[in-house]
């Protein structure tokens, strides 16, 4: 009999599988790649479409609903439409998201819709051309922006932005993402810099914890209410200013980590399970594929081991951690 429900030692239930279908990226952001670049996987080391799909479809079987593409940027793969018709037609998956950069999505936007996307987050760290250019080292903004608006055209919905926000890098961009919630439907999303594959000075410099987006809507004179009912706002705690289409929403893994409720596992594109984003344990499932009942035992070991939380807060103050942190740069995770 198939046990049907992926739970971890601490009673979380998980029905969402982050997948990587790429390390490559078009982009170098500062605080995700080495200004050199990665070492990408040659190509026979990563999942082929029809492997993905068999890992899906024994998850679903086991629980999962949710399935969210990633990379590196996953619309460098190509083909990646064919990918999201195969996942949609798994009995049992109800929802696929993809999170991108933006770059390539205006020309894909319809095609991604129609084969099953329900939802999109693009990284969006600024909406001044010069920084973009700066902190992605070469991307175009306006491209980013001509995607949000072919998204908003064919009607995928919810499109989140997810801002990284950087210690005197972006943070005096607040008013500007909080003020594109109140005439559209966007939800903006920030996000603290999280110490994924480097604990160096640059991270702990750059780091600010979210408490200051609030403190700008307060200095704004913005009445914010918090929000409940946005879908798939996973992590986030979210809010809205009163009156506004949109919300935002504040994801907090350093000053406020969100472990207890975490419901989300990872899948890389190599081929490896993640119980935790930020811990070093991998679990490689690409071996078992073609065999159900060794990958659905994979799983369930990896959720064995799984922490109670990730401990980046340790990171920031040089505390000792409890396990090993990983090494991999957030582009080879698929975050």
């Amino acid at each position: 009999m198939i046990r049907n429900e992926l739970v971890d030692s601490f009673g979380r239930v998980h029905d969402y599988l982050r997948i990587s279908v790429t390390d490559r990226c078009n982009l170098r952001c500062v605080y995700c790649m080495p200004a050199e670049g990665m070492e990408f996987e040659p190509d026979e080391n990563i999942l082929s479409f029809e492997e993905i799909t068999e890992v899906v479809r024994v998850l679903a079987e086991m629980g999962v609903k949710k399935v969210r593409l990633t990379g590196g940027e996953p619309l460098v793969r190509k083909g990646i439409e064919n990918l999201v018709r195969s996942l949609s037609a798994i009995p049992g998956i109800e929802d696929i998201a993809l999170t991108t950069n933006g770059i390539f999505l205006a020309r894909k936007a319809a095609t991604l819709k129609e084969a099953g996307v329900n939802r999109v987050n693009i990284s969006l760290d600024t909406l001044k051309a010069d920084r973009f250019s700066l902190i992605t080292r070469g991307g175009d903004v306006q491209r980013v922006l001509d995607s949000i608006a072919a998204c908003q055209q064919v009607g995928i919905d919810p499109i989140k932005l997810n801002v990284v926000l950087m210690k005197g890098i972006n943070d005096d961009e607040i008013d500007d993402f909080l003020r594109l919630t109140i005439d559209s439907s966007l939800q903006v999303r920030f996000i603290e810099y999280m110490p994924i594959g480097h604990n160096d000075m640059r991270w702990k410099q750059s780091y600010l914890p979210l408490s200051a987006v609030l403190e700008r809507c307060e200095q704004m004179e913005w009445k914010v209410e918090e929000s409940k009912n946005v879908r798939g706002n996973g992590p986030a705690q979210t809010f809205r200013i009163a009156g506004a289409k949109g919300s935002f929403g504040l994801i907090h893994p350093v000053s406020d980590h969100f472990c207890e409720t975490c419901n989300r596992l990872r899948l890389t594109a190599d081929g490896n399970i993640k119980p935790c984003l930020y811990w070093s344990d991998e679990f490689n499932v690409r071996k078992h594929i073609g065999n159900d009942e060794a990958v659905r035992e994979l799983f369930f070991r990896a959720l064995r081991i799984k922490p109670r939380n990730h401990e980046m807060a340790k990171a920031l103050v040089g505390e000792g951690q409890s396990h090993v942190p990983t090494v991999r740069r957030m582009s080879q995770i698929g975050g």
